[in-house]
């Protein structure tokens, strides 16, 4: 029956079985030692751009998803389309990369099992960067993108916004933003890692995290602000009242955990359902190593799962005219 297939997860685990697999702690040692050194303050931004690309490019892709470039809300982007998905089935993918850097190249591994997962297109949006095209820049690409997406024929009850990093920062406020509009709102959100805070007033000893950098977020932060106001940036400080269902993912050993805690607290509080996962030793996005780390590829399938489970259940109403 149309609309009750699962996403083809013993497929997708049997593929990635056959590969070569990679242990948690040499993934972790090679973040540490190939991506953390770059990810500095006084790194030149277009150093870190094409170092990103070059270290993501070898993650293999999910089998059975098609990639093809396309244009959204003004934007490139690429669509991602899995084999025996869910064609009514949306998420557009917020890339994350500290609003400066990244792109849907360097995400195309995840947002590949994404598909895989969930069943559903996936569109990775290529929305502007930092410091060239500071806030609010990135936030009107990706509303625009939404706004089309719907356009298009996308229903939003079946329909997800995804993002990981500074892309759950998108996420989150493109969903508050949307809201406030009486726009037609996604079924669900989906955060990965979510960079919330940006004044980092909790931040534990850099030390912990295999990956960032307090040193490093402040220079994105201050190169996405660009002299904007604090209260405008500060999603945890929102009313969070008629949010979709939040499904939440973060590493135990990265220094945004308490931004994913304190959402997750001030959501359910403002009666939003929220799934929050904390993934044991596992470090910021650890998600972009689907396909060649056991526990990224499951935490990229959980996520999949339960953004197919929203999708679904969500269903799809007849639009008035």
């Amino acid at each position: 029956m149309a609309g009750t297939s699962r996403p083809p997860h013993r497929a997708v685990e049997r593929a990635v079985s056959m590969r070569l697999q990679v242990p948690v702690r040499l993934m972790r040692a090679g973040v540490r030692g190939l991506v953390r050194p770059v990810l500095g303050p006084r790194m030149p931004v277009s150093v870190q751009r094409r170092w990103l690309a070059l270290v993501t490019r070898p993650t293999p892709l999910a089998e059975g998803v098609s990639v093809a470039s396309s244009r959204l809300g003004r934007r490139p982007a690429e669509v991602l389309v899995p084999a025996g998905g869910e064609p009514a089935s949306t998420v557009l993918y917020l890339h994350g990369g500290g609003f400066t850097t990244g792109s849907p190249a360097t995400h195309r591994a995840l947002a590949t099992h994404l598909a895989a997962a969930s069943g559903a297109t996936v569109h990775v949006l290529d929305y502007r960067l930092a410091p060239e095209h500071p806030f609010p820049a990135a936030l009107d690409d990706v509303l625009a993108a939404y706004r089309e997406l719907l356009a298009r024929g996308a229903h939003p009850t079946r329909t997800a916004l995804v993002g990981d990093s500074a892309g759950g920062w998108l996420t989150l406020t493109a969903a508050l933003r949307l809201r406030d509009a009486a726009h037609e709102q996604p079924a669900a959100l989906g955060l990965i890692s979510p960079w919330l805070d940006l004044t980092g007033s909790t931040w534990p000893d850099d030390r912990t995290d295999a990956m960032l950098r307090p040193s490093w977020l402040r220079r994105c932060a201050r190169d996405f602000a660009a002299g904007t106001g604090p209260g405008e940036l500060d999603p945890l400080e929102a009313d969070l009242t008629g949010l979709p269902p939040i499904t939440m993912h973060v590493g135990s050993e990265e220094i945004l955990l308490d931004d994913a805690v304190r959402l997750a607290r001030r959501a359910r509080a403002a009666g939003v359902p929220v799934d929050l996962r904390q993934l044991d030793g596992l470090w910021h996005v650890a998600h972009a190593s689907a396909g060649r780390v056991t526990a990224s590829t499951a935490a990229v399938n959980a996520l999949g799962t339960a953004l197919a489970d929203h999708l679904r259940n969500a269903g799809a109403p007849e639009r008035t005219a």
